[in-house]
């Protein structure tokens, strides 16, 4: 009985440590608040600025976003109420995020 504990212990253990990517130089982690039709949407990032961003086409078939979805966005550099979603993360990785209050300021206002 006590090594079947120890062995789900192990296990959850195993399952909490989840890796994930973490956003790289002028990227921003972001929750979509609405679809505003076509491949572009209204997305709220973590530096507290709403942008309309767009999902470039590599990717189209890739995602399937809604709103609530936490995303990996790129602001355009000469128009930076604009981006480009490059990145969903799973509902286990958004969970592992939220542990690691990564996106509390994001979760408050949405």
């Amino acid at each position: 009985m006590e090594e079947e504990n120890e062995e789900l212990e192990e296990e959850n253990e195993a399952q909490e440590q989840i890796r994930i990517r973490q956003p790289r130089n002028k990227e921003k982690i972001g929750i979509i608040v609405q679809r505003l039709g076509g491949n572009r949407m209204e997305i709220k990032s973590t530096d507290g600025k709403t942008r309309n961003c767009r999902v470039p086409g590599r990717y189209k078939r890739k995602f399937w976003l809604r709103p609530g979805d936490l995303v990996i966005i790129t602001p355009w550099e000469f128009d930076d109420t604009k981006g480009d979603v490059i990145y969903q993360y799973s509902k286990a990785a958004a969970n592992q995020l939220k542990k690691r209050r990564l996106v509390e300021n994001l979760e408050e206002n949405f």
